[in-house]
Order: C-alpha cells, then structure tokens, then sequence
C-alpha cells in the first residue's frame, strides 16, 4: 500500500502541476490574480490516502512549478500563497467529508472550504503575502485604504470564485468517481 500511495501521490502532483501551467485571468480582477483547477488532484490525493497526501500534492505541485517557471522575486512568495490556498481548500474539504460521506456532504465541505480559503487568504493578503511582495520586490507600500480595498474588491472575491469554480469541476467528477474513492480510500494519513 505504501508503494501505491507513493506513486499516486507523483502521478497526482505531476497532474495538478500541469493543470497549474494551464491558469488564466479573469477580466474583472487584476492579471495577476490567475485562475487553475490544480488544487482538484490534490483533493484526490486527500481523500484517498489522507490530508498528508494532499499536503505533499500541494508541496510539490508548487515546488515543481518554482523550479520550473521561476518567480519574478526570485523568492517564491506566490507559490507560497499558491500552497497556503490550496492548503485552505483541501483540508476543511477533506475534514468534514470524512464526517459526513455522502455527495450532500461533499456539497457543504466545499462550500465550506471555499469560504475558508476566500477569507483566510483575504487576511494572509493583508497581513503577510502583500507586505512580502513589495519587501521582496523594494516597492513602495501600499497604504492601508488602497490594501484594504485590493482585499476587498478583488482577493476575496476572485477566491470565492475559485473555489466554486473548482467546487463546480470537482463535484462533476466526484459523482462519477465516489464509489471509487471510498472503496480506494484509507482514510489516514500516509
């Protein structure tokens, strides 16, 4: 069992990097707000093998793409709010799906999980991620109105948007795949 975890969990994080590669704006929200589906195989890893395994989906997913792409900063603060993200989404999701276990369920995690990583990176913006992007890039701060209302306006929305977009996809392959991801499912950590 633990050669097959192993292996799903390269094969799944090789899959969320490339769907990573795939991410787009949205015209409403700024363009480096950019849209992917790479946290779904994450998921997948979660409710298979534990939240280790979408914890190490993520970590990976995100180290591939660092060393793949690069970052403008040279530090890799975006694939860091990339991981922390996608960390908010998977684990709510997975937490109350093993408690409940039925598509109802699954429907309110991810509804859940969504608000979760909507507001929870909202405040990490704030506090952490913005401050670490004009000290690593040298550029001026933004004052604490303009901050506010770029979290407001855009970042909590355009999370929110993600996650039900991705909620949407999930919830489209979950239906065809639950009865194989409970009888795959070990439910503990790797």
């Amino acid at each position: 069992m633990k050669v097959k975890a192993i292996v799903s969990i390269g094969m799944l994080s090789g899959i969320a990097y490339l769907l990573m590669l795939f991410n787009f704006p949205l015209p409403i929200f700024p363009n480096f707000l950019l849209i992917d589906f790479s946290d779904i195989p994450a998921l997948i890893a979660a409710l298979i093998f534990g939240p280790i395994a979408g914890i190490l989906v993520e970590f990976f997913k995100n180290v591939l793409n660092y060393f793949m792409t690069g970052s403008a900063t040279g530090v890799p603060v975006g694939h860091i709010a990339n991981f922390v993200a996608g960390l908010l989404f998977i684990l709510p999701a997975y937490f109350i799906y093993i408690k409940l276990k039925t598509r109802k369920g699954m429907s309110f995690a991810l509804v859940i999980a969504t608000i979760t990583m909507g507001v929870l990176m909202s405040v990490l913006n704030y506090f952490v991620i913005f401050p670490a992007y004009t000290f690593f890039l040298g550029m001026e701060e933004m004052s604490a109105p303009a901050l506010r209302n770029l979290v407001v306006t855009a970042i909590l929305p355009f999370n929110i948007l993600k996650g039900a977009v991705m909620s949407a996809i999930f919830m489209l392959l979950f239906i065809r795949m639950q009865s194989w991801i409970n009888k795959q499912a070990m439910f503990k950590s790797v």
